[in-house]
């Protein structure tokens, strides 16, 4: 369960109020306002096809040669792999922190954050540079090319672009989306113009470095080397990164589960074809020469665009306008690629603060435009402080920072294929079509990134000749900057991770170490469970179960579900767990065992109230900091009695337990009473007995068991009915069964299985006597038991039970308001005596002093067994102890 919306006092924090919960769709951002049309060309813009390929083409050539259009499309195969991993991914959990989330339910909350991280180092980097390039276009644009060669003045323009497109994103995502429809379409089609343009021209009347396309330049086993060959893919693949802007606006998409998925895997395809038609144009047209235009000219290799605009289109009229038509679609798809650049990382960031992985202000919603306020200001003012700092500092190690996020997108890219085959495992055995697009493609997009990542951070980006800057390190010696920037920025966020994640670490721990590590072992019921965390970071909650041997070889079973996730969560079931079981240890019945644990729940909220508007008042409170985790927790407790068959249960607020006939296998759900949940007042709770035939199987579960993302809680109530039919299997086998068909994917809510199989004891076992209410019934109490004991063999324990039965009865005969005397004596793991009389009062233990006549048996009785107690019934109550087995010698 999550906690409600947590509003903190003043004008400007009432203004952008905490996402509401940390679950997919529950954030309150705009639900609905993009089609896929709009996802699409967020895809696009991101990827920054015209910059892309003006910045990268001239570098696959130089590796390459004739064969870079082949490279450019090998280069969207690990990039259409991974598409299909987002695709799946976001079918089951449409939350825009992607990666972070999705990382975290597969592997943990510590690898998730390290996801989300490289999404943020990705970002940054790309945003600031990004910015910059906006800069030097528009400068050229205009004319005034001296600028854009001054640092100072790129600087500012790139600061003034991320501040715009920021204001932009934070005015609602729609108005973002519209932009991006207009310069993605415009983008798009000047490139096209441009390719159809050139190819023309060198069918027609080309320059003298144009060359005919040929059917060689799309084989790649013609790149001379492996090496080569692996450099230029290296280099190629990049330009598709940033189609994920799609995934991670879902939350804000019509059909979140399915549209943003379709967007992706769309958004790569039409990236394919649009650089496979402008690298072929160009190359025809330009060639590959070292000189001039060619595509070798590593003078030109930063843009080769803006110089073969001139030759394709011409220097005046038209041509002119259409020459700086190309150098502004540079320009514009640079600047799109920027503000597209901060959704992803401002809903990454407002994700994470959302599953409480950095601090929650970064999950303000802006009240009017329902976008994220905090993330989205916050990591602009980020980017440009590290613009900034790093233009200050050196412009040569900001270079190698641009090159560097190539290995912050192959790390969370490849985590990301991993997470889809790790989160649907148990999916993969369904169906052909589920081993290919959950399990195979996504793992071989994984081994192709891990791959690309190892061998650029390790081989290419490790040479102290690449990229600009180079560092002697310790050990290793002189290594290039990329791959020390690349990777530094990875390790500082494990460090970040290790700080951050503490908590969800230690209540992880509390929750492990406050279930049962082992179900006890009964004569009266079989048992078997399943605990499933949520899993996001802040899903470590408060679920729990617990098997509770009671008096006279009766069993209590107890499943409850706390409020809200976290450290507060875990303690709080603990605390609810403990008093459960003292509560139980007094032979309550379910209906006044709820009760009592609903007054404790109450009055330690009331206490904490309390406190908490003290702190105020001494001005050391937080508005709305405190509450009880506790206040409106579920439970459901029963009691099962193995020698009548009899199991009597009460709910708080808890769904109710699936019952299954041992002779037919039906399911049922028993119809108890719904009490309130613990805490909040209302209607009493009511007991309901039922009559459990031996063999039974009882199903105690949580809500999040059967409401998973990918149905509700009617289906998972009939998922869970399929499987329990086949309720002669082992219990074990069952609880796994169960897990792997509801579960089968990421989960939002924790979860506890508690599966019960009765039994009953042999009549053989059980030996009752009714007697009267008379001096003389004491005698023949004595005789019975000493015959009884007998029988069993368990003539050493005859003496005190005789001692036992004596004083007991006497107590009854003596003390109480007439009616028959029931002794009842039970061979389970111990000797059970019981003796129940009409009597509603019940005997204390005392310390007889020196010169009483009296009152020394009880105390004598609780010295020769091991435990005993009273319990009361309808008719009265019964007086039991325990003694342990003569153990064999």
């Amino acid at each position: 369960m999550n906690a409600g919306v947590k509003l903190f006092g003043g004008p400007v924090e009432s203004a952008a109020p905490l996402a509401p919960g940390p679950g997919a769709g529950e954030k309150g951002l705009k639900a609905g306002a993009l089609g896929l049309f709009s996802s699409v060309a967020m895809g696009l813009s991101s990827t920054a096809p015209a910059y892309s390929l003006a910045a990268t083409l001239g570098l696959i050539v130089a590796g390459v040669g004739l064969q870079a259009p082949v490279v450019t499309m090998l280069a969207f195969v690990p990039m259409l792999l991974i598409a299909y991993a987002y695709r799946e991914l976001n079918a089951g959990d449409a939350d825009c922190g992607t990666t972070f989330t999705w990382a975290s339910r597969a592997f943990g909350p510590r690898i998730g954050w390290m996801g989300g991280w490289g999404i943020i180092v990705a970002d940054v980097i790309a945003m600031a540079n990004l910015s910059e390039i906006a800069g030097i276009y528009g400068f050229r644009l205009l004319g005034f090319d001296s600028l854009a060669e001054d640092r100072l003045w790129t600087t500012v323009a790139g600061v003034t672009w991320i501040a715009v497109m920021t204001a932009v994103c934070y005015v609602g995502i729609e108005v973002s989306a519209a932009l991006q429809r207009w310069l993605v379409c415009a983008e798009v089609a000047v490139l096209i113009l441009f390719a159809v343009a050139a190819l023309v021209k060198v069918y027609t009347d080309g320059p003298p470095t144009a060359i005919h396309v040929s059917a060689s330049w799309f084989n790649p086993l013609h790149v001379p080397s492996a090496k080569e060959l692996t450099a230029g893919l290296l280099a190629a693949v990049f330009i598709y990164w940033g189609w994920d802007t799609a995934v991670a606006v879902n939350e804000e998409t019509a059909d979140s589960r399915h549209t943003p998925g379709r967007a992706a895997v769309v958004s790569t395809v039409l990236l394919l074809g649009i650089y496979a038609l402008v690298a072929t144009s160009a190359q025809a047209f330009a060639g590959i020469g070292t000189e001039g235009t060619g595509l070798g000219n590593t003078a030109n290799s930063g843009d080769v665009l803006s110089g073969l605009g001139g030759a394709v289109f011409g220097t005046t009229g038209t041509g002119w306008f259409l020459t700086k038509l190309l150098i502004f679609t540079v320009l514009t798809s640079a600047v799109a690629s920027t503000q597209t650049t901060i959704l992803p990382l401002a809903r990454t960031v407002f994700s994470m603060a959302a599953h409480k992985a950095v601090p929650s202000h970064f999950a303000r919603v802006h009240r009017r435009f329902l976008t994220p306020t905090w993330s989205t200001v916050g990591m602009g003012l980020v980017s440009i402080g590290f613009l900034v700092l790093l233009t200050v500092i050196s412009h040569d190690v900001l270079a190698d920072s641009i090159s560097a996020v190539g290995l912050a997108i192959a790390f969370y890219y490849g985590l990301t294929g991993f997470a889809c085959v790790w989160c649907y495992r148990e999916r993969l055995t369904r169906s052909p079509r589920d081993l290919l697009f959950k399990g195979v493609l996504p793992g071989l997009g994984g081994l192709l990134m891990l791959s690309l990542f190892c061998y650029a951070a390790f081989v290419v980006y490790a040479a102290p000749d690449y990229g600009s800057t180079s560092f002697d390190l310790p050990l290793l010696g002189h290594t290039g900057g990329v791959s020390v920037v690349g990777l530094g920025a990875l390790l500082v966020g494990v460090v970040l991770m290790l700080v951050i994640t503490r908590e969800h670490t230690a209540a992880l721990k509390l929750q492990r170490g406050l279930l049962p590590h082992h179900l006890p072992s009964l004569t009266g019921v079989e048992t078997a469970s399943r605990y499933v965390p949520a899993d996001s970071r802040s899903g470590v909650g408060g679920d729990w179960f617990d098997v509770i041997p009671l008096s006279s070889s009766r069993v209590g079973l107890v499943v409850g579900d706390v409020r809200g996730h976290g450290l507060r969560a875990a303690a709080t079931m603990g605390r609810l767990r403990t008093s459960v079981r003292v509560l139980a240890r007094l032979d309550l019945a379910p209906d006044e065992l709820l009760a009592r644990l609903d007054d404790v729940v109450g009055r330690t909220a009331e206490e904490e109230r309390a406190a908490e508007e003290r702190a105020q008042g001494r001005g050391g409170g937080t508005p709305g900091a405190g509450g009880d985790e506790a206040l409106g927790v579920t439970c459901l407790y029963a009691v099962y009695d193995p020698v009548s068959g009899r199991c009597s249960m009460a709910r708080a607020g808890h769904s109710p337990p699936a019952l299954v006939d041992p002779a037919r296998g039906a399911v049922s759900r028993p119809g108890l009473p719904e009490g309130p949940p613990l805490g909040l007042g209302g209607a009493p709770f009511q007991s309901v007995e039922l009559q459990l035939p031996a063999g039974s199987l009882l199903a105690l579960f949580t809500d999040g068991l059967v409401q998973a993302p990918d149905h509700d809680a009617e289906t998972g109530i009939g998922l869970l009915t399929g499987v329990l039919t086949e309720c002669r299997r082992p219990l074990e086998e069952l609880c796994d069964r169960t897990v792997a068909e509801l579960l089968p994917g990421p989960v939002d809510d924790d979860a506890a299985l508690l599966l019960v199989r009765t039994r009953l004891l042999d009549r053989h076992q059980v030996a009752v006597w009714e007697l009267d209410a008379d001096p003389a019934s004491v005698a023949r109490a004595r005789s019975v038991t000493s015959g009884q004991l007998g029988e069993w063999g368990l003539e050493d324990l005859s003496f005190t039970t005789e001692l036992i039965v004596s004083e007991l009865v006497t107590n009854a005969v003596r003390y109480a308001s007439g009616g028959p005397v029931h002794v009842r004596l039970i061979r389970d793991r111990s000797l059970v005596c019981e003796v129940a009389d009409t009597g509603h009062t019940s005997p204390h233990l005392r310390h007889a002093a020196a010169d009483d006549e009296g009152g020394r048996g009880l105390f004598i009785v609780a010295q020769i067994t091991q435990r005993w107690g009273t319990r009361y019934t309808p008719t009265g109550k019964i007086i039991w102890t325990e003694q342990p087995l003569p153990t064999a010698e």
